[in-house]
Formats: structure tokens, C-alpha cells, sequence
């Protein structure tokens, strides 16, 4: 059994910043991707941000610039992290943390998290 739990939502004004946390934890021989999805009301869940299993990062071209993906891969912690700055109305969605775990040599799963709401308002 893998849990991911997001933590670090919430309500910020346009412009500005929040840090989302994504911590991994339960039966894991092994991490490989870590990401970020995020759904908005009335749209498809779209895919944010990753951070791959050799450290390399990408992201969607909506959020380029603007958000950082990183990972503490201190097995202890298994955390990712997504830093939003320059945040937009728009932004606003529920976000999902999402993995690709190894739980035994036989099995490689990909896991969610329950998703934080974060919504960007005046």
C-alpha cells in the first residue's frame, strides 16, 4: 500500500505564491517520476509538471516560467514540491500529486494523491 498526500493549498490573491508538498509514503522500493496534475472546475485533469527519475523537469508551457518542480529524494522523505509564484486566476484548480512507484521486483505502479484546492482570487 503507497499514499501520496498533497498538503499546502489554499487561497492567495493574483500575483502571488504558494508552495504545494506531495509526500510519499507506505511500501516503496523505489520512486521514479514525480509530478503535478491539476483539474479545474469543468475541465480535464492536465498535467503540470514533472521531475524526472534522473532529476531532469518539465512543464506545461502555461506554467513555464512561473512554477518550479523539485523532489527531496532523501528516502526518509520521498517528497516532491511545487512552487507556484506569478499565480493566475486562471491557475485555479484542484491539484494532484502523482507518481510512478515500485512497490515490489514484480510491480511498478502509478499512484495519485486526493488533491489540494487551490484557488487564485481578489
Amino acid at each position: 500500500q503507497v499514499d501520496l498526500v498533497e498538503s499546502g493549498g489554499g487561497l492567495v490573491q493574483p500575483g502571488g505564491s504558494l508552495r504545494l508538498s506531495c509526500k510519499a509514503s507506505g511500501n516503496i522500493l523505489n520512486i521514479y517520476n514525480m509530478g503535478w496534475y491539476r483539474q479545474a472546475p469543468g475541465k480535464q485533469r492536465e498535467w503540470v509538471a514533472i521531475v524526472l527519475a534522473d532529476g531532469h523537469t518539465n512543464y506545461a508551457d502555461s506554467v513555464k516560467g512561473r512554477f518550479t518542480v523539485s523532489r527531496d529524494r532523501d528516502s526518509a522523505k520521498n517528497t516532491v514540491y511545487l512552487q507556484m509564484n506569478s499565480l493566475k486566476t486562471e491557475d485555479t484548480a484542484v491539484y494532484y500529486c502523482n507518481s510512478d512507484i515500485r512497490i515490489s521486483p514484480e510491480s511498478r505502479e502509478e499512484y495519485w494523491g486526493q488533491g489540494t484546492q487551490v484557488t487564485v482570487s481578489s
